[in-house]
């Protein structure tokens, strides 16, 4: 089993964002944590610009998606991550099943957009939450977002300047509304896989004569990401290793990993029954019992749910087994200490166990 650090919603020139694609790649690289980054521009797909970036003895791979939203629609709101689809798709964009259905069409995967993002009246930012909620056959939901983040920890200006100065501090854990939602939909019986993105813009701020860059990608690129789990590496062939991303995102063999406080690359989470073994993102099968095994790479305060219900939870520990007869949607949460603070570190995708 090989793992692939990647982030994902990044934006550029071609909309709000401050960079070009090569300057993205190039903090990818410097930042020595990633494998792989995916572009999502709004409401543009840019054509001929992917492909693997070395320098020295490292290589990044840079994909492009998109974000696409109705952008005649006031207030904003229903925006929606578009991967593998090679194609322009935000005319489809006042009806939100309608664009989740194009995109199935093409052969890509949609994930809702920070589907919590309250307002920030301080930077005239509207709310911009997900409120389409009967859509169907979307692939899975951003749980983490790491500037919708920032606007809930922003209260006055002093907070604005405390946060722009030290972004180490705004990361906490998803959106609790936005957990219990995902508990709901699997308790359901529905399969969702959940991703982690940073949404980079690299903001340029101008205070009389100085210039202050806020959240430069190289520090987006060290925090919030989606580490996937492969059957083997990135091979350096682009059309090879884009399938081999898409195919893990798509199954959610993928976990989301805050890796600034400590990396997360290691951390597993499988299911053995009789005869059958599970990842996360697959679904067992078995009329008897099944045991589940957590592995984290640093010692962590870990819980276990089923269908958003605590099952079993360990303080501080690395390794964890659970056996279990009852049928349902597990996940595993980790936190861990960072700057005096106990926050989310792991997000597991789930691991869909049936007993019949």
């Amino acid at each position: 089993m090989a793992e692939i650090i990647l982030n994902l919603h990044i934006h550029t020139t071609y909309s709000d964002g401050s960079g070009t694609h090569a300057e993205v790649a190039k903090a990818a690289l410097k930042s020595g944590i990633v494998d792989a980054v995916i572009i999502t521009d709004h409401n543009v797909y840019v054509h001929d610009v992917e492909k693997y970036y070395e320098k020295d003895d490292r290589k990044i791979l840079l994909l492009v998606g998109e974000e696409i939203h109705d952008q005649a629609r006031d207030p904003q709101k229903n925006h929606l991550l578009a991967f593998n689809t090679n194609r322009e798709l935000a005319t489809f964009a006042r009806n939100p099943q309608r664009l989740i259905d194009q995109v199935n069409l093409a052969g890509g995967l949609s994930f809702l957009a920070h589907p919590t993002d309250a307002a920030l009246p301080l930077f005239h930012e509207t709310d911009i939450t997900w409120d389409s909620w009967d859509v169907r056959n979307y692939t899975g939901i951003e749980l983490w977002n790491a500037m919708s983040e920032f606007k809930t920890v922003v209260k006055s200006w002093l907070d604005a300047l405390k946060h722009a100065f030290f972004p180490e501090l705004i990361a906490q854990h998803p959106d609790p509304i936005l957990l219990e939602h995902w508990d709901k939909l699997l308790a359901e019986g529905m399969k969702v896989v959940v991703i982690g993105g940073s949404d980079s813009h690299q903001l340029h701020y101008h205070l009389g004569p100085f210039l202050k860059v806020i959240f430069p990608y190289e520090f987006h690129f060290r925090c919030v990401n989606t580490h996937l789990q492969t059957a083997h590496s990135l091979t350096g062939d682009m059309v090879t290793d884009k399938k081999m991303i898409y195919e893990a995102l798509e199954k959610g063999h993928c976990f989301i990993g805050y890796d600034l406080p400590a990396p997360t690359t290691g951390f597993h989470f499988s299911a053995q029954g009789r005869d059958c073994v599970a990842s996360m993102g697959d679904e067992i099968i078995s009329p008897e019992s099944i045991t589940l095994q957590i592995h984290t790479p640093a010692p962590a305060n870990i819980r276990l749910l089923c269908n958003g219900e605590v099952v079993d939870a360990w303080a501080q520990r690395e390794v964890c087994t659970f056996t279990t007869k009852t049928p349902g949607a597990y996940r595993v949460e980790a936190t861990i200490n960072f700057l005096n603070k106990e926050r989310g570190w792991i997000y597991s995708n789930p691991i869909y166990y049936k007993n019949k």
